[in-house]
């Protein structure tokens, strides 16, 4: 059984289903420490209720963002740390941290990779450039994470159709859907060992 520990910055519905599955039994792993960039996040309530250790870390007490993810890969290891999710995390790890954890980085992004990725694509910036643009379809893309921003391998993706009288909240409502199917899966997967790197690209075996 993998030891895995979560970033997260809100809400954390993605979290929750991470949580649900593992209750049930559907994936090899445990969640042994949620971490949050932000104090008010609800994914630390997620966490607490479920009765996993779930901590804040200031980032303001640390000098900048390096020593400040040294500080989170100090309590991952302390937890034995083999997967790490970024659930919502809306912060840019450094290049030490992903090279800590090579290849077990895992984060899902609400777009079809390359698409509204990327510096300044989050949140529901990210649904209204699918609207702007007028796309007929986005969806959810779960990747490795490597030094850039959304560029590492991916390892699932899936389509939401974009209907005409979509809204902002619809789009989003609906690819949020996609990422807490597509996510648990990909978790699931990696605590099987069922993913292959190569290159930029994945086969799942």
């Amino acid at each position: 059984m993998l030891n895995i520990g979560v970033l997260i910055s809100g809400g954390g519905t993605n979290l929750q289903a991470l949580i649900d599955q593992i209750n049930k039994g559907n994936i090899n792993g445990k969640i042994r420490l949620i971490v949050s960039n932000k104090e008010d996040a609800y994914g630390l309530v997620r966490g607490r209720l479920a009765g996993i250790e779930s901590i804040y870390i200031d980032p303001k007490g640390f000098i900048d963002s390096k020593e400040y993810d040294l500080k989170i890969m100090e309590e991952f290891k302390k937890k034995d740390i083999d997967l790490v999710v970024l659930a919502g995390y809306l912060k840019i790890l450094s290049k030490e941290f992903i090279k800590n954890f090579e290849n077990r980085i895992i984060n899902i992004h609400p777009s079809l990779i390359p698409s509204f990725c990327g510096k300044g694509y989050y949140g529901k910036k990210v649904h209204q450039g699918v609207l702007d643009y007028g796309c007929k379809y986005t969806g959810a893309t779960v990747h490795f994470v490597d030094e850039g921003t959304d560029t590492g391998p991916i390892i699932l993706q899936e389509i939401v159709k974009v209907e005409e009288d979509d809204t902002l909240d619809s789009i989003s409502d609906k690819v949020l859907a996609i990422e807490h199917e597509i996510l648990v899966k990909a978790v699931k997967l990696f605590c099987e060992d069922k993913i292959i790197i190569e290159g930029r690209k994945t086969k799942i075996k």
